[in-house]
């Protein structure tokens, strides 16, 4: 497929997202104790990343950097410029998850200084540098210091080693999990995309040749929202992997997705029935196609300019 072809995946997902938009909002309960946040924060966070990240890979003016555009407006909107999040951390100090939210609009320029003081403490205390929390996401946290424009608590090389994926593990004991770990350790390392040379030579090497089997296995299960996480670390390699090696997951994502831009998190329901394009079941696999389409096309773009083939 032609950087051209992922686009316009990229670009029917995000319409879909910017019709569904209401989908994100925070809610009256925003920080009622009993609030399930991987309903309310954990999709608003998720739909603020991915605008930052097409709005990093796409021109002003182009349909995708002004619809980003509009989203991450609305999400910024929906904390209340802000606010929410001191609101939130003084309700729950301990927590990562306000500070890991904040981070994507603040690395965009959104920022509200007051929750920035209250944080800078949170951040200095020892209960913060040594909350017990998987590798992967370990890694996460120190980028979200980083973004947030917090000195890292850690050293990034020591806690990559500390990954799955850092490991460089036998590559048949990839499953899903070990997927979905992996791309976010890949995600962290190069801030979403956006330092593709943070990828250690060994891991690139590991990816290169291991990534194709385990996307065509994604496609093969219908596994679409893993398959657009795997897609976009393919994207974020210092070298990607050459198209013909991806470009049948890209063809068979491409035909997976609803004539109205929405994706599936999986092709079929546990009964062999279609499953129901509703919200739950696809803003998230929908958002990383956004995200792992635009990566895509924007380095196949570049290489095309560069005089390498497409």
């Amino acid at each position: 497929m032609t950087a051209t072809d992922v686009q316009r995946v990229a670009e029917a997902a995000l319409r879909w997202v910017s019709e569904h938009r209401d989908g994100f909002r925070l809610g009256d309960d925003a920080l009622a104790p009993d609030t399930d946040v991987n309903m309310s924060w954990k999709p608003l966070g998720e739909l603020a990343q991915t605008c930052v990240c097409v709005r990093r890979h796409t021109r002003p003016g182009s349909f995708l950097h002004d619809t980003a555009t509009d989203l991450l407006g609305h999400a910024w909107h929906e904390t209340r410029d802000g606010a929410l999040f001191l609101d939130l951390q003084r309700l729950e100090p301990s927590a990562t998850y306000p500070l890991e939210v904040y981070a994507a609009f603040a690395s965009d320029g959104l920022r509200y200084a007051p929750y920035e003081k209250f944080v800078a403490t949170v951040v200095r205390t020892r209960g913060w540098r040594t909350t017990e929390q998987q590798p992967n996401r370990r890694l996460g946290i120190l980028n979200t210091e980083r973004r947030s424009g917090f000195t890292p608590h850690d050293a990034t090389p020591v806690a990559l080693r500390r990954t799955w994926l850092g490991n460089l593990p036998e590559p048949w004991t990839f499953e899903k999990t070990a997927g979905y770990t992996l791309t976010h350790v890949v995600f962290h390392l190069t801030d979403w995309g956006h330092d593709v040379r943070a990828v250690p030579e060994d891991i690139a090497t590991y990816l290169d040749t291991w990534l194709p089997p385990w996307i065509d296995s994604c496609v093969e299960a219908q596994q679409w929202d893993l398959c657009c996480e795997l897609l976009a670390v393919a994207a974020s390699l210092p070298q990607p992997p050459p198209p013909v090696t991806i470009d049948d997951a890209w063809t068979a994502l491409a035909l997976a997705q609803d004539a109205s831009g929405a994706l599936t998190e999986i092709g079929r329901g546990p009964r062999g029935e279609d499953v129901p394009l509703v919200f739950v079941n696809c803003y998230h696999s929908t958002l990383v196609a956004a995200f792992a389409a635009t990566l895509t096309a924007a380095r196949r773009g570049d290489e095309t300019r560069q005089g390498a083939p497409a």
